[in-house]
């Protein structure tokens, strides 16, 4: 009897927790984890995060919580752009994707979240995106598709940290204009990690993307993109593109691919809405 009990016991702990803070049934299949957040006031959303290549996945690896927080909250508007965008009441929601650093959870490529609320609606012209914020830093917008049945949103990423759905008015000229900022920035910032060639490659494409949305050919500019987001891809292992939960590399490749992604979504959207600098 004794050995039973021992045993059950010890079955019942290596069972992952079914119930995060904020998350319900988080269920893991292959490289997809799926989940449920459930709030107070009927808040909740559809939670999917699929990896391209994943080790040691778990719920628990994951490090997930959802938290309800005020639209007021100076300390999260702080870390928002300064103009247009604000925390939406009908979902003001903080989701947390924390992997503890021993884990053990590795991924290389890109991670996606999509999120699925009933609580937003979707209209033509929406203008709730999806912001990512890395170590407490600033948020940044990494919405690269929405869609209806209700608001379905996805953004990719090279690592983890805070999500939040936010509603951003400000004109898409200057979201495209941080956007290309961000992603030249990043491509400088680890230049180092990337071959000379390599490197010359993906800057020419920035360039010719840049220059081409500043002529307002955007259809040309959003090839340009595509092409750098597929030179990385490409030549990703010699680009570092593994995140590891031990928080000792950067998935540079993952990183610029997610920038490029981002970026090619804001210019598709001012491209649909009429092709101007609006």
């Amino acid at each position: 009897m004794k050995r039973t009990a021992v045993s059950l016991a010890f079955v019942f702990l290596a069972v992952p927790a079914l119930h995060a803070q904020g998350i319900v049934n988080p269920v893991v299949s292959g490289d997809t984890l799926t989940a449920r957040i459930e709030l107070a006031g009927g808040i909740g959303a559809d939670l999917t995060i699929a990896f391209e290549r994943a080790v040691g996945l778990t719920p628990a690896a994951l490090g997930l919580s959802a938290v309800l927080v005020s639209p007021t909250d100076l300390g999260l508007l702080s870390r928002l752009p300064q103009v247009n965008v604000s925390i939406p009441t009908g979902f003001p929601v903080l989701l947390t994707i924390e992997p503890p650093a021993g884990g053990g959870l590795s991924f290389s490529g890109l991670a996606a979240v999509s999120l699925h609320t009933h609580n937003l609606p979707f209209a033509p012209n929406s203008p709730l995106r999806l912001f990512r914020a890395t170590g407490g830093g600033r948020f940044e917008d990494v919405t690269e598709t929405m869609g209806m049945g209700s608001y379905r949103v996805r953004g990719s990423s090279g690592g983890f940290s805070q999500w939040l759905i936010v509603a951003d008015v400000r004109q898409i000229n200057a979201v495209v204009g941080k956007k290309f900022d961000r992603l030249e920035d990043l491509l400088a910032t680890h230049e180092a990690q990337i071959a000379p060639a390599v490197y010359s490659d993906l800057a020419d494409h920035l360039i010719a993307a840049r220059a081409a949305y500043d002529a307002n050919a955007l259809v040309a500019a959003v090839q340009e993109v595509e092409a750098f987001a597929a030179a990385v891809k490409e030549h990703s292992g010699s680009i570092p593109d593994v995140w590891r939960s031990a928080g000792d590399i950067v998935n540079v490749a993952g990183e610029l691919r997610a920038a490029a992604s981002t970026l090619r979504f804001s210019l598709n959207l001012q491209s649909n809405s009429g092709g101007g600098l609006l």
